[in-house]
């Protein structure tokens, strides 16, 4: 049963990402899938699930920017620097933090450097860190070059302040709530989170796990073959997996040079983009995968999908 998408998930809180992923798999007969980021359990909000082969083009979407809403609580710092963690240190919020709250949140924009949370999905010596971290291990971690694009406030009271944030690939909002209440003078932890969106999905709308649940249960009993088809019945639509590569040149091929770069080998054309990868499509607009142009005619095969139905929302209008 052909099972190749992106679902846009909105996860609940309280469960992890791949908790999330795996409840999608099972109600799916169990098809392979990713996720494109993960979020925390306290998080909610966009979680992108790649289904099928458009896992091949997970990467891309890891890559992209991100938007959050979060909160933070003032006056008390937590082993996980969010509300799941045991308080370790409190501190007094100082009077008049709200005068200066502007040029604080002005102060993060633009590049710069993050230390990783030690409860983090990033691995040493193959180990997750937030394994050690509940083992009470701490190990040294390196900056990472992050950017804040955007940073606003969105309410506040006179203990806690709601932001919203645009920003780069492999920023930690939980990292940069403790460093903004820092910043005011006195310390802090996230009590809300949700990731409002992820680029390019900016405009696309998310599925609840109750609506996914819903339309697979009620879909997979239907008579086609094609759970896909019957979540669409249902109102479910799965995004193709060219979805996010609408950033690359799209080049089409006819079939015998589509069959030949199916093979692993390269194909030339009388004109071909600027050097870099593409996207491509057999004529008909049957998304292949993506691959290499050397800007003088010459293609290559670089991450290539298996055989899929022709159906492609950025191809069809182009």
């Amino acid at each position: 049963m052909p099972t190749d998408g992106i679902l846009l998930l909105d996860k609940p809180a309280g469960m992890s990402s791949n908790a999330a992923l795996q409840r999608v798999r099972r109600l799916l007969g169990g098809c392979k899938a990713g996720h494109a980021g993960s979020l925390d359990p306290l998080a909610t909000g966009m979680l992108p699930l790649c289904l099928g082969e458009a896992t091949k083009i997970a990467g891309e979407i890891l890559s992209s920017r991100k938007r959050y809403r979060f909160t933070i609580a003032l006056g008390a710092r937590t082993t996980t620097a969010d509300r799941e963690g045991p308080v370790i240190e409190d501190a007094p919020i100082p009077a008049g933090w709200q005068e200066r709250l502007d040029a604080v949140l002005q102060a993060f924009l633009g590049p710069g450097r993050q230390v990783p949370p030690m409860y983090s999905a990033l691995k040493r010596d193959g180990r997750p860190l937030y394994e050690l971290a509940r083992a009470g291990v701490t190990v040294e971690r390196a900056p990472r070059e992050i950017e804040i694009l955007d940073l606003t406030l969105v309410s506040q009271t006179h203990a806690e302040l709601e932001l919203d944030v645009l920003c780069s690939k492999g920023t930690y909002v939980r990292t940069l709530a403790e460093d903004i209440a820092r910043a005011l003078g006195t310390c802090g932890h996230v009590s809300a989170l949700r990731r409002t969106w992820v680029e390019p999905f900016e405009r696309e709308p998310m599925q609840s796990l109750e609506a996914v649940t819903r339309a697979c249960e009620a879909g997979l009993h239907g008579a086609s073959e094609d759970p896909l088809a019957q979540l669409r019945v249902k109102g479910l639509e799965l995004l193709p997996p060219d979805w996010p590569l609408g950033h690359l040149p799209a080049v089409d091929l006819e079939a015998w040079q589509a069959d030949r770069i199916g093979h692993g080998q390269e194909v030339v054309l009388a004109r071909s983009p600027a050097p870099g990868r593409v996207r491509l499509y057999e004529t008909g607009k049957r998304f292949l995968g993506l691959g290499e142009s050397d800007g003088r005619g010459g293609i290559r095969p670089r991450r290539l999908l298996a055989a899929l139905p022709p159906r492609s929302a950025l191809s069809a209008s182009q």
